[in-house]
């Protein structure tokens, strides 16, 4: 009787994996068809990259800077 449910378990165990594999393998087959198809609608979909203004850096960013570098520096010779 233990014989016959072990082998009972082992069974569906490997239905089991059968089936989530079977199942894997058909998701990465179906994302690649839809890759595939979408493909020549990827350029229609985007939209276009948004122009933005660089911000001027200010002479307020420049003391900055250089308080930043004298900092390190006397940091470095101690």
């Amino acid at each position: 009787m233990e014989m016959q449910l072990l082998l009972d378990g082992v069974k569906l165990m490997v239905l089991g994996t059968v089936t989530v594999f079977v199942f894997l393998i058909l998701m990465v087959w179906m994302m690649n068809l839809m890759s595939r198809v979408l493909a020549p609608l990827a350029g229609f979909l985007e939209p276009p990259p948004a122009v933005k203004n660089a911000p001027k850096a200010s002479n307020e960013d420049a003391k900055l800077a250089a308080a930043a570098v004298a900092a390190v520096d006397l940091y470095r010779n101690k």
